[in-house]
C-alpha cells in the first residue's frame, strides 16, 4: 500500500472561490421557492424596520412646535405606527430564521449524502492516501461551517442590503447635504474591506485544513490506542498532539483576529461619518434647512446605512470560512472515482476459477514498480499460496486480482478473459475474502455473517457458523444470533471477530476465495479445526493463500514465493523444500 505520508493535504489558499460558491449557490437552489418566500419576507421585514426613523422624526416634530404646544395625538399616532412596525418586522425576521435554518440542515443533509455516495465510488487510493480523520473532517466539520453560513448569511447579506438601499435613499429624501457629510466614508469602508479579504482569505483556507490534520491525528491515535499505551509512548502522543492542536490554534488565531479587526475598524469609520452628520446638522438647523425632527431621523437612518456595512465586513470573514471549507468537500466530490466499466463490459457468470496473471507490472506511484513482470497460472479448484517476507508485493496481488487497482501493464485474466472485460461488481462478487485486518459492524451477530449474502436463511448462517467454529460461543451469549455487536466489535475478541468473517466467507460461497492470514488471530488449537473446515471450504474452489505461517500451507496446489516484486521461485512444497533456495530458508527460519 502507498504510504500515509502521502496524503494529497489541502492548498493553502482556495483555487476557485467564485467556483465554490457558484456550487453553494447550486445547492441552496434545490430549494428556491423557499428560499425566494423567505428573502420576500426579509424585504418585507427591512421595510418595516425602515419606517421606525421616519416616524421617530415625525413624532419629535409634532413634540417640538413649541413651548407647551405638544401635539400628543400626533405623538401617539406615530408611536403605535412604529411599535406595528416594529414589532411586524421582528415577526417576520423570527420566521426568517426558523425557515432558513431548516433549510440549512436539509443542505447539510444533501451535502453528507453526495459526500457519503462519492466515497462509495472512491477508488482504494484515495483511502490508501488520505487519513480517516481528515474524511471525516469533511463530512461533518466542513459542512457544518459552510451550512452554517447558508442558515445566517444569506438571509444576514438580504437583510443587509435591503437597510443599507433602504437607508440611503431616506437619507437622500431628508437632506442631500446631509449626506454629503458622510459620504466620504463609504469608499473607505469598501476599499478597507476590499484589502482586508485578500488577506484573510487564505488564512480561513488554512484553518480548514488545520482542522483536518487535527482531527485525522486524533482518529489514529484512538484506535492505536492499545499500542500507545503497551509500549508507554502517551507522552509522546501527547507532545505530537500539543504541536499540532498548537498549530490548529495558531491558524485559528490568525484567521480570526485578523477578521476581528474588520468590524471595529468599520465601526470606527463610521463613528467619524456620524461626528460630519453632527456637525453638519448643527449648521444646517441654525439656517433652519433641517428640523430636528430630520437630524434625528437622519442619525437613525446613519446608524442604520453604516450598522450593516459593518455586520457585512464580518460576514465576509465567515463567507470566506465557509468557503475555504467548502473547496475541501467539493475537492472530494471532484476527485476522480474508481474506473467505470468498459464499453459492453459482461457480467461474469457461470465461474469456473480460471486465473491467469501475464507479464504484469504495476507501482502504487509513478516510477516505482513493485510488480515486476509478474506471471501466474491459477488453474480452477487450486489452491495457490502466495509467502514471502514483509514488503515483498503479496498484498499488492491481491489488490490486482480484485481490480482496487488496475495493472500498469500486462494483463489479468479470469475463466480465458481479460478481467476487465467483466463488470466491475461482478468480478468482486465471484471472490470471497477473508483479511487480516477483520471488519465487523454495529448490528447482530446474524447480520454480520449473512452480510455477503441476501436474504440468507438462520439455518443458513448457523450451518456456516458451525463450519467456522465459532456457533458454541455464539449460543453462549445471552441472545445468541440476535446478539448486538458494538460498532467495530469492540464487545468480542479479535478472534472471535476472525471466526465471524470466515464465517461470512463460507456462506458467501463464491467460487473464488481470498485468504489474507485468515487465522491470524485464533489460538492453535482453534486454528487447527479451522483450517480443516476451510479445507472443506476449499474444495473445488480457486483459492489464494497469504500465509506467514508456512505450516500452514504446506498442501497448497502451488506456492509462489515473492520477493522485492518478484516471483523468484513457484512449486509446491516439497518442490520447493527440495531446492533448498528461499522457501527453504524461510521455513527452516520458522523450524529452526
Amino acid at each position: 500500500m502507498p504510504g500515509k505520508g502521502d496524503r494529497g493535504g489541502v492548498k493553502e489558499k482556495p483555487k476557485d472561490a467564485r467556483g465554490a460558491l457558484r456550487r453553494i449557490i447550486n445547492y441552496l437552489m434545490q430549494y428556491k421557492y423557499i428560499v425566494l418566500a423567505l428573502i420576500a419576507c426579509t424585504f418585507l421585514s427591512n421595510l418595516g424596520n425602515l419606517m421606525g426613523p421616519k416616524l421617530a422624526g415625525q413624532a419629535i416634530d409634532a413634540a417640538s412646535v413649541g413651548v407647551g404646544q405638544v401635539d400628543m395625538g400626533k405623538v401617539t399616532h406615530y408611536a403605535l405606527l412604529m411599535l406595528l412596525f416594529y414589532v411586524g418586522g421582528s415577526l417576520l425576521s423570527f420566521m426568517v430564521t426558523l425557515g432558513m435554518m431548516r433549510v440549512g440542515r436539509k443542505i447539510a443533509q444533501n451535502m453528507r449524502r453526495d459526500v457519503f455516495n462519492k466515497l462509495m465510488t472512491l477508488p482504494v487510493g484515495y483511502f490508501d492516501r488520505h487519513q480517516a480523520g481528515d474524511i471525516i473532517s469533511r463530512v461533518s466539520y466542513d459542512i457544518d461551517v459552510v451550512t452554517l453560513s447558508l442558515s445566517t448569511d444569506v438571509v444576514q447579506i438580504v437583510t443587509s442590503l435591503v437597510t443599507v438601499i433602504g437607508s440611503f435613499i431616506m437619507m437622500c429624501s431628508i437632506s442631500v447635504p446631509l449626506v454629503l457629510c458622510m459620504v466620504f466614508t463609504i469608499p473607505i469602508s469598501i476599499l478597507f474591506t476590499r484589502h482586508m479579504s485578500k488577506k484573510t482569505r487564505p488564512l480561513y483556507a488554512k484553518r480548514s485544513a488545520a482542522y483536518g490534520k487535527m482531527n485525522g491525528f486524533t482518529e489514529e491515535m484512538f484506535s492505536g490506542q492499545k499500542t500507545i499505551l503497551a509500549y508507554a509512548h502517551e507522552n509522546q502522543v501527547c507532545d505530537n498532539f500539543s504541536e499540532i492542536n498548537r498549530g490548529a490554534a495558531e491558524a485559528y488565531k490568525n484567521a480570526d483576529g485578523m477578521g476581528m479587526t474588520m468590524g471595529p475598524t468599520i465601526g470606527m469609520i463610521s463613528n467619524i461619518g456620524l461626528a460630519a452628520i453632527g456637525m453638519g446638522g448643527a449648521i444646517l438647523y441654525m439656517f433652519g434647512i433641517v428640523s430636528l425632527g430630520q437630524i434625528s431621523s437622519f442619525v437613525l437612518y446613519s446608524r442604520k446605512f453604516s450598522g450593516p456595512i459593518n455586520e457585512i465586513a464580518n460576514i465576509i470573514n465567515e463567507i470566506f470560512s465557509a468557503l475555504a471549507a467548502s473547496e475541501r468537500v467539493f475537492q472530494l466530490l471532484d476527485e476522480p472515482e474508481e474506473a467505470a466499466d468498459i464499453y459492453g463490459a459482461a457480467e461474469l457468470t457461470d465461474v469456473k476459477g480460471d486465473v491467469e496473471a501475464r507479464h504484469v507490472s504495476f507501482g502504487y506511484l509513478p516510477g516505482k514498480t513493485i510488480l515486476h513482470d509478474f506471471n501466474l497460472q491459477a488453474d480452477a479448484g487450486k489452491t495457490i499460496a502466495i509467502v514471502g517476507p514483509t514488503g515483498a508485493g503479496k498484498t499488492t496481488i491481491i489488490n490486482l486480482l480484485m481490480r482496487f487497482y488496475d495493472v500498469d501493464s500486462g494483463e489479468i485474466r479470469v475463466d480465458g478473459k481479460e478481467h476487465r472485460q467483466y463488470t466491475m461488481e461482478s468480478l468482486r462478487r465471484s471472490y470471497a475474502m477473508v483479511l487480516q485486518d477483520t471488519w465487523v459492524f454495529a448490528g447482530t451477530i446474524f447480520d454480520n455473517i449473512a452480510y455477503g449474502k441476501e436474504n440468507a436463511t438462520m439455518e443458513e448462517v448457523v450451518a456456516a457458523a458451525k463450519a467456522a467454529h465459532i456457533h458454541s460461543y455464539i449460543m453462549r451469549l445471552p441472545q445468541g444470533y440476535n446478539t448486538v455487536i458494538s460498532e467495530d466489535g469492540g464487545n468480542i475478541s479479535k478472534g472471535q471477530k476472525q471466526l465471524l468473517t470466515i464465517a461470512r466467507a463460507m456462506l458467501y460461497n463464491t467460487h473464488m476465495l481470498i485468504l489474507d492470514e485468515a487465522t491470524s488471530n485464533v489460538d492453535t488449537s482453534t486454528e487447527r479445526q479451522v483450517q480443516k473446515a476451510m479445507q472443506e471450504l476449499m474444495q473445488g474452489r480457486t483459492c489464494f493463500v497469504i500465509a506467514h505461517r508456512l505450516s500452514t500451507i504446506q498442501n497448497a496446489d502451488k506456492i509462489l514465493v515473492v520477493d522485492h516484486g518478484d516471483v523468484v521461485e513457484q512449486g509446491n512444497h516439497d518442490q520447493l523444500m527440495a531446492k533448498k533456495g528461499f522457501y527453504y530458508k524461510l521455513y527452516a527460519s520458522q523450524f529452526e
